[in-house]
């Protein structure tokens, strides 16, 4: 491929031009962007968005997006006029759960290095004076936010762009994307055939449509949105001009799913309090002359939808009884099954990239991170998740995305828990050990599909037997949701006894053929070179030398490997890196496996006299695989414990499942079994100091900060990320993920909220849970490096300060005594 490729872009509202500018930037100067619609105003979402940024989101990601997207827009002009206007905004709570939903907010804020406030009602009065006070309890007040004028930042990134050498192309229409050999070719139009060695699809809402030209399934659903306009206020006249357009912070009533705006005298509101209304690209109709008040993405206004809406804006701000909504209508937008954009190259035809689902919010660094990962092979921010390949198979489905998109449109401004699941669909994925599990009375979350059991309602008797000193303390409101203190019995039984923990979701993969171990080497950093039977841990870095995986290899045959990974972005990864010889191959085998955890001091006294094969710790030693039959069921067995106990990770067939399982429940009596769900798991796994990929790590931390450096064999010879590393250390770590124990013993945080060293703020917590055998919560944490074991911090946790300190990792069992029994 030459130096600048060919680049050809699919569409030219805020995401494309964005991109093209992004690109120019950069020295790509053969970028062509396509658009059916005129230009500038293409009649897309853009041209009707009515451009409020709120910058805080529980997403690093995506604050780090809308954060740039100001700052990008703050230096724009068009003939003098901004592209943005620093207006501020304000989120208000009316409700006791929202106000101490915004007190975490404000930790996001801080975590993410956002300047923001919590404000009073008097506060508030004289931000918005337009406000009932007497209906409201406080707010969070961002300064930094904002209005962008998209259409005019289109306009101000277009002229640039075009200055470097992009064209835009308006009136052509895509028909086709040609492949050939598994990679784009350039893409059809009504106006000919553009030849591109790169295809960008920023089509929005017909994003879908043109993935399907491509061969790639796009999982978005376009939804309609409603937004109005009031007549004149008295109260606006005078305050700003046409050009100024607004002097209010932007504003967020998210306790009944509005947001309000200034256009000059008048107010704009958005709503999602109605039903989803979703929109068949068939029933789209054309534009032949795109305006301000007629373009494809805007549909009818739907009157009846917004009448509560309009109810309750007029209780929030008494002053619009004085006049009534003059105009609106039902703009249309993308939805996805996590609420997530989607950002990335097709898994099947390399080269056909998409950008898609993308609000003016996130458009600047979304543009940025496609660009840098075009033109550089990386993006400086993580975008594990909104990597378009991240869904599971199933998650891909018609069905699936429309029903989770549509609830993702409802559940947008709700107040919800990390750990809160889906309602619907369930059952999409269950274990062979499932109907077992149900007859337990598991409590299941879901993840990636999967119902996860977290406790077991067996397990309740055990609560009442535990030893005292086992209890956990009371939980405040919060972090009692989705928790039982079942998983302390559960936790004391396998540190105990033994207790089998459902591993099957937990995606695997194999690998295999004659030149798997090279492949393999070159994408680790670890030695594979090893007997068979060896299992490794071991990480796959980006040529950054961010950590972009960590999994775990075990060598089954000479070429034959089975792998342990993080989900789909690992087998993306794998796929787009096989070399073109044939002699590797990648086999998902997740589906047709299943594994059982069976750990604790009993373990090895459960499965030894089910098997003639020897499970000693000389027999089978630690980090060490074998084939065997347990029971009479065929398994592969891997010494490998990520609670901590003695114990093996058992797998086998699906089909042969719930034989296993049966099997280790019946022998496992006489030794107190139990099965045990993933918030004990959790809690043991922070006890010894084992890192969660995508949570604790990801492609902005390299090994040695996030103390992992242990995985990293550089003497080996080449890998992947070898150059970047070389000459760092522990040592020379500006920052470190840290363990932390909570001082007053009792309080649990989740995640995510800010932490405070010598009294400013100095990072955030990653994951956290109550540590049952160490007596206190634990959260981990990334830190200055300057912050070593024994240094006092604190962690806002809704307002309030949580004492903790830095130790010594990990907690329990530092000398490996229990797990290698």
């Amino acid at each position: 491929m030459a130096a600048s490729p060919r680049v050809v872009v699919i569409g030219a509202g805020i995401v494309g031009a964005n991109l093209a500018d992004e690109l120019t930037a950069r020295g790509w100067a053969e970028v062509t962007v396509l658009d059916q619609g005129p230009l500038p105003l293409t009649g897309g979402s853009t041209s009707h968005a009515p451009g409020l940024v709120f910058q805080t989101n529980a997403s690093k990601t995506m604050t780090e997006f809308a954060r740039y997207t100001v700052e990008k827009f703050s230096a724009l002009e068009v003939d003098g006029l901004p592209c943005f206007n620093p207006v501020g905004g304000m989120e208000v709570a009316t409700t006791p759960a929202r106000w101490e939903d915004l007190k975490r907010k404000h930790g996001w804020a801080t975590s993410w290095g956002i300047e923001s406030a919590l404000i009073g009602p008097e506060e508030c009065l004289r931000r918005y004076p337009l406000l009932d006070v007497d209906m409201v309890f406080g707010a969070l007040h961002v300064p930094t936010d904002g209005l962008a004028k998209a259409g005019r930042a289109v306009v101000a990134l277009t002229r640039r762009a075009e200055a470097r050498g992009a064209r835009f192309l308006g009136g052509t229409r895509v028909t086709g994307v040609r492949r050939s050999g598994g990679r784009v070719t350039g893409v059809e139009t009504d106006a000919g055939v553009f030849d591109a060695d790169i295809v960008v699809s920023c089509a929005g809402f017909w994003g879908r449509r043109i993935g399907a030209m491509a061969g790639m399934e796009i999982p978005l659903l376009p939804l309609a949105h409603q937004y109005a306009r009031t007549g004149r206020l008295a109260e606006l006249a005078g305050r700003t001009t046409e050009v100024s357009e607004a002097s209010l912070p932007i504003l967020r009533h998210q306790d009944q799913d509005l947001y309000f705006r200034e256009h000059h005298d008048r107010l704009g509101i958005g709503s999602y309090a109605h039903r989803p209304m979703p929109v068949e690209l068939s029933e789209v109709d054309d534009v032949a002359e795109v305006s301000e008040h007629a373009m494809p993405s805007m549909l009818p206004f739907t009157e009846a939808d917004f009448a509560p809406s309009w109810e309750q804006s007029t209780l929030l701000l008494p002053a619009l009884r004085r006049t009534k909504v003059e105009e609106g209508f039902n703009g249309i937008f993308s939805f996805t099954p996590d609420g997530q954009s989607l950002v990335g190259e097709s898994a099947d035809v390399r080269g056909f990239w998409v950008a898609e689902a993308v609000w003016v919010t996130h458009s600047a660094g979304i543009a940025k991170a496609v660009a840098e990962q075009l033109v550089h092979g990386r993006s400086e921010t993580d975008l594990h998740e909104v990597d378009v390949n991240r869904f599971e198979e199933v998650q891909l489905a018609r069905e699936y995305v429309d029903e989770t998109s549509k609830q993702n449109f409802v559940e947008i401004y709700d107040v919800l828990h990390p750990l809160q699941p889906k309602l619907s669909p369930r059952d999409l994925r269950v274990t062979p050990f499932h109907a077992r599990q149900r007859e337990l009375g598991a409590f299941f979350l879901e993840a990636a599909g999967w119902e996860r059991p977290h406790w077991y309602e067996a397990n309740a008797p055990l609560v009442e037997q535990m030893p005292h000193e086992w209890l956990p303390p009371a939980r405040d409101g919060w972090s009692a949701r989705f928790h039982s203190p079942i998983a302390a019995a559960e936790a004391w039984r396998t540190r105990t006894a033994v207790a089998l923990y459902d591993m099957t979701p937990l995606k695997r993969v194999e690998v295999s053929g004659p030149g798997a171990l090279a492949f393999l080497e070159r994408l680790t950093t670890n030695k594979l070179t090893k007997s068979v039977g060896s299992v490794t841990y071991t990480l796959m870095l980006d040529d950054a030398g961010g950590i972009r995986s960590d999994v775990t290899v075990a060598r089954l045959e000479a070429d034959v490997f089975q792998i342990g990974i993080n989900g789909t972005l690992d087998v993306d990864h794998f796929r787009k890196n096989l070399p073109g010889d044939g002699s590797v191959r990648v086999r998902d085998v997740t589906g047709g496996t299943c594994c059982l955890g069976v750990w604790g001091p009993a373990a090895r006294e459960l499965v030894q006299p089910l098997s003639r094969e020897d499970f000693s710790h000389e027999g089978l030693k630690y980090f060490r695989a074998r084939r065997a039959r347990i029971a009479g069921v065929p398994v592969t067995a891997m010494r490998l414990s990520y609670v901590g106990e003695l114990g093996w990770e058992i797998y086998t067939g699906a089909d042969n499942g719930l034989r296993l399982w049966d099997a280790l429940w019946a022998a496992g009596q006489e030794f107190g079994v139990i099965a045990a769900g993933r918030a004990a798991f959790n809690s043991l796994r922070l006890e010894k100091g084992y890192r969660l990929w995508g949570t604790d790590m990801t492609t902005e931390h390299d090994p040695y900060e996030a103390g992992v450096g242990f995985a990293v064999r550089s003497a080996k010879g080449e890998f992947v990320g070898r150059a970047a590393i070389e000459g760092r250390s522990e040592e020379t770590a500006a920052r470190r993920l840290r363990c932390l124990t909570i001082d007053d013993g009792r309080s649990v945080v989740l995640g995510k909220e800010p932490v405070f060293v010598a009294g400013r703020p100095a990072g955030y917590v990653t994951s956290a849970a109550y540590g049952f055998t160490v007596r206190g919560p634990i959260a981990y944490a990334w830190l200055p490096a300057t912050a070593e074991v024994g240094t006092a911090v604190e962690i806002e946790y809704f307002g309030r300060r949580v004492a903790a300190t830095v130790a010594a990792e990990p907690l329990f069992d530092p000398g490996m005594e229990r797990i290698r029994r």
